[in-house]
């Protein structure tokens, strides 16, 4: 599995940005994608998930109503839209994949995710 995200970039505070990614090598009618950051000098955190069989969301509390998370099973596609930014949102941002036995894990949990992208830098300027 191949995962190519892309978006990321220079937003001001209050901003807005829609990143996506797209998965290749594999079809997907189980399990999740889900997006993941990491802010310089810190651990990588969940962001937001969605699974592929009905869509089914879960967001980080601190993005929770001014982030969306949606897919595009056509395209084995998800995006995520992040509305007013912060500077405190500036991270690299990855998109991941489950695993094969992704069903042992919580949604939010960094282990679930066996295939990673590349990262996208977002920088957000006060």
């Amino acid at each position: 599995v191949q995962l190519q995200a892309s978006g990321g970039g220079l937003v001001q505070a209050g901003g807005s940005l829609r990143l996506s990614c797209t998965a290749s090598g594999r079809t997907f009618s189980s399990g999740a994608m889900g997006w993941f950051r990491q802010a310089p000098g810190k651990g990588r955190e969940f962001v937001a998930m969605i699974t592929w069989s009905n869509g089914r969301t879960v967001y980080t509390d601190s993005v929770k109503g001014r982030c969306t998370i949606s897919r595009a099973d056509a395209k084995n596609t998800i995006d995520l839209e992040i509305n007013s930014l912060k500077p405190e949102n500036t991270a690299v941002y990855y998109c991941a994949a489950d695993r094969n036995n992704y069903s042992i894990y919580n949604d939010t949990q960094i282990s679930r995710y066996g295939f990673w992208g590349q990262g996208t830098l977002v920088t957000v300027s006060s």
